[in-house]
């Protein structure tokens, strides 16, 4: 997706040989033009599988899951990392490690709104290594409740996210698709869309 590719080359900045931060449009201001770009293609790219839900994780995942559901009419959910006083019981539960921030999470979403006969659309901000895909994926396979595809708005190819989940025979759309860093730059891979 050039649109993002573009604010990627913007504001995106790079710190050492495998971090991209954009937190100037996508997780911690947000570009709501560019999440609606996002939302249209994702739903375009996921526009036949029967999706009925959307899933992701708080809280980067949001922006980008509820303009796709936008796009496609379906509800959002979203992985929450920490408990609170209402999310207790009836809950399907995975650990998540974050590749970022170095930190193990359980993540929980409540029984209520992943249901057996649920079309799932993942979506989540990277990929890296793919723990939160899985973890994700693992809340969807409790529930008994089928997978329709994976979107990840800025994939990183050099880290074996990718390979993870494909081998699992997902369907796997990357909006930017970052093939290396480049003394401070950002080297594009062929997206998927």
């Amino acid at each position: 997706m050039k649109q993002l590719e573009t604010k990627i080359l913007e504001s995106g900045k790079v710190i050492g040989d495998d971090i991209l931060k954009v937190d100037a449009f996508l997780n911690h201001q947000i570009d709501p033009v560019l999440m609606a770009g996002v939302g249209k293609a994702f739903a375009t790219a996921f526009k036949d599988m029967g999706v009925t839900r959307i899933l992701t994780l708080e809280s980067s995942g949001i922006a980008p899951a509820v303009m796709t559901g936008l796009e496609m009419g379906v509800p959002v959910v979203f992985g929450r990392k920490s408990k609170s006083l209402t999310l207790t019981d009836g809950l399907y539960t995975a650990e998540v490690r974050s590749y970022t921030k170095q930190t193990v999470n359980e993540i929980a979403v409540s029984k209520n709104f992943i249901e057996k006969d649920d079309v799932i659309l993942i979506i989540d901000d990277f990929l890296a290594n793919g723990q939160a895909a899985l973890g994700l994926k693992s809340l969807v396979d409790q529930a008994g409740a089928k997978i329709a595809g994976i979107g990840i708005v800025i994939e990183k190819t050099f880290q074996p996210g990718r390979a993870l989940l494909v081998d699992q025979g997902m369907k796997m759309v990357s909006l930017a698709r970052i093939e290396k860093f480049e003394e401070g730059r950002v080297i594009f891979a062929p997206a998927d869309i």
